[in-house]
């Protein structure tokens, strides 16, 4: 099966949801990408992901047009940037969902704030997840 998770960025909020994803089955055939891709992975996603035992360091900020040429079996935007601005794939994806997060990256305060706003959007992003992935593997 495969996957595409897609942000504005695409250095957090799906980063995350990949990570998860190839957490939960090896097997599954996962991407991020960006509408407007950042180019770098949010150091605090990193550090969030890696607290949970989850190296998701190793992975890398694409654009979207990357993977515009592919098929999908899923293609899951996690903010509304994207969901607006998501290219059309036509024909190309079986099912698009858009499963939306806040992005922890605007959170104001002390970094103690922050990072625990980083780990409340990872947790949710795992639960929701987790509830797709149980429901696309039955």
């Amino acid at each position: 099966m495969k996957i595409l998770i897609l942000c504005t960025g695409n250095s957090c909020r799906s980063q995350m949801a990949h990570g998860f994803m190839q957490s939960f089955d090896k097997n599954l055939i996962v991407h991020s990408a960006g509408t407007d891709a950042s180019g770098n992975l949010n150091p605090q996603a990193v550090k969030v992901m890696k607290e949970i035992g989850i190296d998701i360091s190793h992975h890398t900020s694409d654009s979207v047009e990357k993977y515009l040429d592919e098929e999908w079996d899923y293609v899951i935007t996690v903010c509304g940037g994207a969901n607006e601005t998501c290219p059309a794939f036509i024909g190309r994806v079986k099912n698009r969902l858009h499963i939306g997060f806040e992005d922890p990256s605007d959170a104001i305060g002390s970094e103690e704030f922050i990072l625990s706003e980083f780990r409340r959007i990872r947790d949710l992003i795992r639960i929701e997840f987790h509830k797709l992935y149980i429901n696309i593997v039955n």
